[in-house]
């Protein structure tokens, strides 16, 4: 099927890079990918990975969304999306206000559970329903805080916070995602619990991986593990201690650095062995799973796909485990089975992937990218790749 070529990742990197005076030789030269590689990209014949497209932005000083195109407005308007991010923008905003003399809130373990559910949405990825109820939540507890204040009202303000993050990042709406985790930190630093703190940087450091910025990144992480030295030693603190390692290691293959990839894996083995599945603590799907998810995922990041393919055989999903956790594992395995010349599999894989998670994985750059890939590979274009590609905006 014909593809829109001016309006494409490899396009836009081209755009950019005349933009910065540079020609494509020019450009290769400045990063750690080919000139062969940079065409291919380019023109649209070979999909831009995230550490390409990432390292690109930084060498030419813009986000990289400029990049990517996120967030993808035309879908957005399709899936009754756009009109909800301005109604999160605005309650973030609402944090050192005060209480709303027009707001009567809940019950203190009523606002908590709603807090609750809405990360249990966002897991189930439920988008739109999240971000429907997420500014009138924030809005309420802020209130009912400010009014009474409590460590149970501060966690479950910082949760709606950390929603807000999850929502903006899934639909490609960095700038607020940073604002999110910025009033993330405001609450958790009054709920006085260093497990909120710990993940609020294990969070921030996912930002700076997805800049490309790993030094940055791998300083959070250890900022995290600072952080969760002052707090009581439990399964919680193993658990978040973990999750703070798989960070570590992707940061570390996204930086070609193999030994600091080990390592951090052991050290996540070695929690997730004491404490088995924990999807119960602060919605994190730390476990095996999660580690062994995270060893496919640093296979890719070091381009040895045979070996992520290897490592995803043995992936077996549990039935509870978080829906949004499941569909990002299958856009990661279609992406070396495309690498991999693996094209039928791939195109299962991404499929697998809009069946779990529809609204997360039409607004996710990397599943775009593997569905461009696969049309461009395909000598014929099968129904279900045609349709793919159409619903992503191909």
């Amino acid at each position: 099927m014909p593809l829109r070529d001016e309006d494409h990742t490899g396009a836009r990197i081209a755009h950019h890079r005349k933009r910065a005076g540079l020609t494509q030789r020019a450009l290769a030269d400045k990063i750690p990918y080919s000139y062969s590689l940079l065409t291919q990209v380019e023109s649209g014949h070979k999909p831009a990975s995230p550490d390409l497209v990432a390292t690109v932005a930084r060498t030419l000083a813009i986000d990289v969304t400029a990049l990517t195109g996120q967030p993808y407005v035309t879908e957005l308007q399709q899936d009754r999306l756009a009109g909800l991010i301005r109604p999160i923008r605005e309650a973030l905003d609402l944090y050192d206000l005060g209480a709303d003399p027009d707001i009567d809130p809940r019950p203190t373990l009523q606002l908590v559970a709603a807090a609750e559910n809405l990360c249990q949405q966002v897991r189930a990825t439920k988008l739109h329903d999240a971000a429907l109820d997420l500014p009138g939540l924030i809005a309420e507890i802020t209130t009912a805080a400010h009014r009474a204040p409590s460590s149970e009202l501060w966690a479950a303000l910082s949760s709606t916070f950390r929603t807000a993050h999850d929502i903006s990042v899934k639909l490609g709406f960095y700038d607020l995602s940073t604002v999110a985790l910025d009033r993330m930190d405001w609450a958790a630093a009054r709920a006085a619990d260093p497990l909120l703190g710990a993940v609020r940087q294990y969070m921030r450091a996912l930002v700076y991986f997805r800049e490309g910025e790993y030094t940055i990144g791998r300083r959070l992480v250890s900022s995290g593990h600072g952080l969760l030295s002052q707090a009581t030693p439990s399964r919680e603190r193993e658990v978040v201690a973990g999750q703070l390692h798989l960070g570590a290691c992707i940061i570390a293959a996204r930086a070609r650095d193999r030994g600091s990839v080990e390592t951090h894996l052991t050290e996540a083995r070695a929690h997730a062995e004491r404490v088995g599945e924990a999807s119960d603590v602060h919605w994190l799907s730390f476990g095996p799973t999660n580690v062994a998810a995270h060893a496919v995922s640093a296979n890719i990041e070091l381009r040895e796909y045979g070996e992520a393919l290897k490592e995803a055989s043995g992936v077996v999903i549990p039935k509870d485990w978080a829906v949004s956790r499941a569909a990002h594992f299958y856009v990661d395995q279609a992406r070396a089975q495309m690498e991999a010349g693996r094209s039928e599999a791939a195109l299962k894989s991404i499929t697998q992937a809009r069946r779990l998670a529809p609204q997360q994985t039409r607004y996710h750059s990397g599943a775009r990218e593997t569905i461009r890939g696969l049309v461009h590979v395909a000598r014929r274009t099968p129904d279900t790749l045609d349709h793919l590609a159409a619903w992503v905006g191909l």
